[in-house]
């Protein structure tokens, strides 16, 4: 694919800079704009910018119809809410044919209203059956009082007219005290019965004894089973209760109190005939309106279910709607108010598509006008776009997060993904572990269709959408753990016999100097025979320690020279020669010397002190190495570095604020600075004359200055800072190492020889679980986040400005995933 402006000096990949893009201006008859609009939308390749910016929502041209998309989407979020409630679910069933949205909305606005009356019918059939089932048990209740009342009133005459006794029994009931008064002295007392709250009960009872002054006689049982109550439609545990008052007074009394303490008043007959025909009716008038609310529940099923069979289509069919019209809001009207005027941004490569959409909309609306799309010259910055797929989005998210790439810059996703899980690997060397965490991977990647369609929780969804980067982790770490040779921290002989072997029988809890070399080298990776020896840590210390320094000088290198690509493409001279070049020789001079030593040490076998040899470069650089010396004529390569080394520091800070001032200067004269004058132009060149010139325009030599004086104080400490902060690959290669080695010999080994299979269980039990929980969990988020760093910090910062913005075109797929 074409890249505008230099393109050729960078390798040619799609992720390497990002898509060319171009202002484009769209005039759309007015009668053919929403289908243009809906065509673009289905497109997913325009970003159309708000020309309506200074107009509030309420001021726009299309803000009826929103509210209307408004209303349809609340309809539509009512009809989920009471299919959730009656446990239907929406079907993902082809709609065929068209609909539209003015049938819809009157649709949607019929099946509310008749939703809701059916809603309301089953809500007060359901109101009047709970309030039955409540009298049905005060029937029962208070019968129960009133029958026990009648027999303790009939003992109680039996008893009286035996021993003639004229005296009242205080246990005898109140009619019946009542009844052996003298007839003129009698009062005639009224009675309420009804369920009140159980908790409420002992409250009930004071008020009414302090409201009433004790005149009245409360009697309360609880009732076995939970009663529904009408107005709340809860369960609730409730207490029937009969009360015995004289007088309207107090009635009107006890009845504020009962409604205060939500106690429901239900009607009570004396007459035993009247209860049992009450009774009867009671249970009639459920059973029959049992029979009707299940009819009822039935045809609101109906309702919902014929809505759950096309509810997708019509929520889409909305959400687009109002899409569509959020976009129309932000295109202006011209004078004629025929046409809008929509501006936006687009990749290069979809001009003849988004052409394709325009006229197929002027075809079917069968507009008389065609849209007119013509690009436009601009000095704004574009959007950065890059095509990614399943494999690569992940990767770049991972960029992304850190800043957007600037327009077409050089893009470090293309390399984070191979350099983020070799140096997430190097953390977590261990082939088991990297098997357990690839099979995970797997089974996330195997099942990815269904997971996709699935709403998963934040942690899984998070582990689903890097589903890739964890494959990678998990290969790379299979690949570091076979050159660390360590399988659970076991070690194995996988390619071939170790390459030495005991001296004696004794040499095995010795040192390798009791070892001697028997065969050649061992082909590939750590030879097993290190593991378990008193030179292990010292050895892989040193190995690892070593393998961290080559692999960030080598990743810094690769970010300064991306830094020359930079320059390059943007046609900056300045940088390749102030910025890019001093860079590399003050990196090289000291940090790369190191590292062509490590190299060369491990070549030759020498036992000479890096320590000593880099410390003894800066104090005394003229003093003679002595044994440390690796090669002949070493002391003057150290000199020629360190001296090319403190001159690329000034190199750095000086010239590029002089050449800056001069380029102002001749720039106010009327000239060029030919050096950074650009040919071409493409939107880019554009962009970067605009903002050079914007930038002459304001120029002060002391805050460039000052600025390049930071730049450079940054990059000399960063050198050293960034080179120290890949240790953190020795270090946690080590505690991941030496972690796995403690749960493999202090859990697992050592539950072994106690030859109990019970503390045998324990100890596997314990090493899963530590394993699983510490090893490939913990460590693996550990190692995750100081590859993260590395990537930003030391490997980005040498090239990657991130200061630019997404390109978020109107894409339909995009809205409806990002509003479920």
């Amino acid at each position: 694919m074409s890249r505008g402006g230099g393109g050729g000096c960078c390798p040619s990949m799609d992720l390497m800079r990002s898509e060319a893009m171009q202002l484009v201006q769209v005039i759309i008859p007015a009668e053919s704009a929403h289908l243009a609009v809906s065509y673009l939308g289905d497109l997913g390749l325009l970003q159309f910018k708000d020309l309506n910016s200074d107009k509030s929502p309420f001021q726009r041209t299309y803000a009826s119809q929103i509210k209307r998309c408004g209303e349809m989407a609340r309809k539509l979020r009512f009809f989920r809410e009471q299919m959730s409630k009656a446990a239907i679910s929406t079907s993902s069933t082809q709609f065929s044919g068209t609909l539209e949205i003015d049938d819809l909305e009157v649709k949607l606005g019929e099946l509310e209203v008749e939703l809701t009356e059916v809603n309301a019918n089953n809500e007060k059939l359901q109101r009047t059956y709970n309030e039955l089932m409540e009298y049905n048990v005060v029937l029962q209740k208070a019968g129960e009082f009133f029958s026990s009342a009648q027999r303790s009133a009939t003992e109680q005459q039996r008893e009286m007219s035996a021993d003639q006794s004229g005296d009242s029994s205080l246990e005898s009931p109140l009619l019946q005290q009542e009844m052996v008064t003298d007839p003129s002295k009698q009062v005639k007392l009224g009675s309420l019965s009804g369920l009140v709250p159980k908790e409420k009960a002992m409250a009930f009872e004071r008020i009414l004894f302090r409201a009433t002054r004790g005149n009245m006689f409360l009697r309360q049982e609880p009732v076995d089973e939970t009663v529904t109550d009408p107005l709340s439609g809860e369960k609730v545990i409730k207490n029937a209760f009969v009360i015995f008052y004289s007088g309207e007074r107090a009635k009107s009394k006890i009845v504020k109190i009962c409604d205060a303490f939500g106690a429901n008043r239900y009607p009570f007959p004396e007459d035993l005939g009247k209860q049992l025909q009450t009774i009867q009716e009671v249970s009639g008038k459920i059973s029959e309106l049992k029979a009707t609310i299940e009819l009822g529940l039935a045809h609101r099923d109906s309702i919902l279910k014929s809505i759950s069979s096309e509810f997708e289509h019509w929520n889409t069919l909305v959400k687009k709607e109002k899409a569509i019209y959020h976009t129309l809001n932000m295109l202006s009207l011209d004078v004629t108010k025929k046409c809008l005027v929509a501006e936006g941004w687009s990749p290069v490569f979809a001009t003849s598509q988004i052409q394709d959409a325009l006229q197929r909309a002027t075809v079917d609306s069968k507009s008389q006008v065609g849209s007119i799309f013509q690009v436009l010259n601009t000095q704004e910055s574009p959007p950065t776009f890059f095509q990614t797929n399943k494999f690569t989005s992940a990767f770049q998210e991972i960029v992304d997060a850190y800043g957007i790439a600037k327009y077409q810059e050089a893009n470090p996703g293309v390399f984070t993904i191979v350099t983020f899980p070799f140096l997430f690997a190097v953390m977590f060397g261990d082939w088991g572990h990297g098997i357990c965490l690839l099979l995970a991977t797997l089974y996330l990647i195997i099942r990815e269709k269904k997971l996709a369609s699935q709403k998963l929780d934040d942690i899984m969804d998070m582990m689903f959408g890097g589903r890739y980067v964890i494959l990678m982790m998990s290969l790379f770490s299979i690949y570091t753990g076979l050159i660390y040779n360590e399988f659970f921290s076991v070690p194995f002989e996988l390619f071939g016999k170790s390459a030495y072997a005991c001296r004696d029988p004794s040499c095995g809890d010795a040192t390798t100097e009791g070892l001697i070399k028997v065969r050649p080298a061992y082909p590939f990776g750590v030879d097993p025979v290190w593991h378990g020896s008193r030179s292990e840590l010292p050895f892989l210390n040193s190995l690892k320690m070593k393998l961290s320094i080559l692999l960030g000088v080598a990743q810094m290198n690769l970010g300064i020279l991306m830094s020359y690509f930079n320059a390059k493409f943007f046609r900056n001279a300045l940088n390749v020669w102030y910025q890019f070049i001093p860079q590399l020789i003050f990196l090289n001079s000291l940090f790369g010397y190191l590292s062509l030593l490590i190299i060369i040490k491990w070549c030759t076998g020498s036992k000479a002190d890096l320590y000593h040899v880099m410390i003894y470069m800066f104090l005394s650089p003229t003093d003679d190495l002595g044994e440390n010396e690796l090669f002949p004529g070493q002391k003057l390569v150290q000199l020629v570095l360190l001296l090319l080394a403190l001159v690329s520091v000034p190199w750095m800070l000086i010239p590029k604020p002089l050449f800056l001032k001069r380029q102002h200067e001749q720039r106010h004269q009327g000239q060029q600075y030919t050096m950074l004058q650009a040919t071409d132009e493409s939107v880019t060149e554009l962009e970067e004359n605009h903002e050079d010139s914007h930038h002459h325009e304001e120029f002060e030599f002391s805050e460039v200055f000052v600025h390049q004086l930071i730049h450079t104080i940054e990059f000399v400490l960063g050198a050293v800072s960034n080179t120290a902060s890949y240790l953190r690959l020795w270090a946690l290669s080590l505690a991941h190492s030496e972690l796995s080695s403690v749960f493999y010999e202090k859990v697992l080994v050592l539950s072994w020889g106690y030859n109990n299979i019970f503390i045998l269980i324990i100890g596997a039990v314990i090493f899963l679980f530590a394993t699983i929980g510490v090893l490939l969990v913990m460590e693996t988020l550990s190692a995750f986040l100081h590859a993260l760093r590395l990537h930003w910090v030391e490997f980005q910062n040498k090239f990657y400005e991130g200061d630019g913005y997404k390109f978020a075109p109107f894409a339909f797929a995009s809205i409806i995933e990002e509003e479920d």
